[in-house]
């Protein structure tokens, strides 16, 4: 049996925070990473002492396309999780994996991308990457640096 590669091997343990998000449509789990130790862990989920989607049994936002909506959403997003549990001065310079799950059909969310706010908060952040699993073993790498040169907030 190969050994999985550090890629693979942190999208893994991301893959198993998600299971802890309380989302009924897909739940995500980020951990931040830097110098080979594990900064912080993060999943989507309800703020703290707020009923959840999951334990209410519906979701507000269910019908709305994605990409929408999130201001009708409850859930605090994996990667706002995992910033808020590290300090900024481990953050510069880390990657944060990132893994979606769809709630509705157990699959991988492909082509997954941080949302505007958490572009914001991940360049305001200092992590330098994001890595993105598609499927069990294949992932993209996003520089965050792209996000500043590229400012999706000036496109209407």
């Amino acid at each position: 049996m190969a050994r999985v590669d550090k890629i693979n091997y942190y999208l893994n343990i991301a893959e198993t925070v998600a299971e802890r998000g309380t989302c009924l449509r897909n739940n995500y789990g980020s951990i931040i990473v830097k110098n080979d130790e594990i900064i912080s862990t993060g999943y989507s989920g309800a703020p703290r002492g707020r009923k959840n989607c999951l334990d209410l049994g519906y979701c507000i936002k269910s019908d709305m396309p994605s990409g929408k909506g999130y201001d009708k959403c409850r859930s605090v997003h994996s990667e706002q999780n995992a910033m808020i549990s590290a300090a900024r001065k481990d953050m510069i310079g880390a990657t944060l994996y990132m893994v979606g799950i769809n709630k509705r059909n157990g699959e991988y969310v492909r082509d997954n991308w941080p949302c505007t706010f958490c572009k914001r908060m991940l360049i305001n952040s200092g992590i330098k990457e994001v890595i993105m699993r598609d499927t069990k073993t294949d992932y993209r790498i996003e520089q965050v640096e792209n996000w500043i040169e590229k400012d999706d907030s000036l496109e209407y």
